[in-house]
């Protein structure tokens, strides 16, 4: 009988069980006491896995009879998928501007994906470069299921993150900026100029950029000796209507805050409008700083304080590591890459009233 393909693409040898009930990579990684993406490095040959380790899974392979796919040939699609979970926002255009610079550098096409935060649409996704290959993935801000990472892994398909929502597998490169210290020291601008009572327009519960911002935020107050007041934090989702009415809901608290930091800018934007709506001003009344530095932030009225990250070359970083290989983009063997953040002050931030709000 001649041999035959499972549903992941490796080689069965003749004798084989019946490819209903064939091993997967998971059983595997489970039976080897290792991760999916160390079977998965095995499997695809590469050079960061010890000696025993090794050894232990190829027994494994052998074992059950799975074999390795043949090596896909390098760049032979001429395209990299790029998952994003929006498409049509300010931050989304930075990320698409920097994986498409980066993409033309080698001569590669775009496919992007909104997958709208839903696991169901990046399934769908994902059947699609099953069909029709890619020469690597780039995830914007959204995840991956086990079984959808496993099945990435059989594919053999490199990929990076940029901007992690939740805690990344060991093996996948990401690509970051450094959250903790932009909140910090948006924090601590408020701070300078007098003001106590900050609030904070929050980012996605389960985004890892968000609860590093938070924790900078938190960490800015308790160093100046200020208690950390749940009363002045309230949820977001990046995006412009939680910021309104998130801002709606701190002007309406019978001891507003004087200033407030947006964990992004298209929050604090949103924010703006629910000052003006309340028929103060911002800056004067209150006090906003944002977060990324977003093209029309130094157009807004007034020109917007913010935290600036290099969403540009984040991306286009994320994309040099699934058409170049990690080894040849990232210093040394680290697979987590964070670029500098820093605030850029313009006029959204002004004295708190009084001089100082102690």
């Amino acid at each position: 009988m001649p041999g035959g393909r499972s549903s992941s693409g490796a080689t069965v040898q003749p004798g084989a069980a019946d490819p209903a009930a064939r091993v997967t990579i998971a059983e595997i990684a489970r039976e080897a006491g290792v991760s999916a993406p160390t079977v998965s490095k095995v499997l695809n040959g590469h050079e960061q896995v010890a000696p025993d380790t090794r050894a232990r899974v190829e027994e494994l392979l052998r074992r059950h009879n799975y074999l390795r796919r043949r090596a896909r040939p390098k760049r032979t699609a001429g395209w990299i998928d790029l998952v994003i979970r929006e498409v049509d926002s300010l931050w989304a255009g930075e990320v698409m501007q920097g994986v498409q610079s980066a993409a033309a550098e080698h001569g590669a096409e775009v496919v992007v994906t909104a997958a709208h935060g839903t696991t169901t649409d990046t399934g769908r996704w994902l059947d699609n470069v099953s069909t029709r290959g890619s020469d690597g993935i780039v995830l914007a801000v959204t995840d991956l299921t086990p079984p959808q990472r496993e099945q990435v892994d059989a594919l053999g398909i490199p990929m990076a993150v940029v901007d992690p929502v939740g805690s990344p597998d060991a093996g996948v490169p990401t690509v970051g900026a450094t959250n903790w210290q932009g909140g910090l020291v948006a924090t601590r601008h408020l701070l300078d100029l007098g003001h106590r009572r900050i609030g904070i327009l929050r980012g996605l519960e389960d985004a890892l950029c968000a609860r590093a911002r938070l924790d900078g935020y938190r960490a800015a107050l308790e160093g100046a000796g200020i208690e950390v007041d749940p009363a002045l934090q309230r949820p977001g989702d990046f995006y412009y209507t939680t910021g309104f009415s998130g801002m709606r809901d701190l002007l309406a608290l019978p001891d507003p805050p004087t200033a407030v930091f947006a964990c992004s800018d298209l929050m604090a934007l949103g924010a703006y409008e629910a000052i003006r709506q309340a028929g103060l001003r911002v800056a004067t009344d209150v006090s906003i700083v944002g977060f990324d530095d977003v093209p029309n932030a130094a157009w807004a009225s007034p020109p917007l304080t913010t935290v600036s990250q290099p969403l540009r070359e984040m991306a286009a970083l994320a994309a040099r590591i699934v058409l170049q290989g990690a080894d040849a983009v990232l210093p040394g063997p680290t697979l987590r890459m964070e670029l500098a953040t820093h605030l850029v002050v313009r006029e959204s931030a002004g004295t708190a009233p009084g001089g100082s709000n102690a």
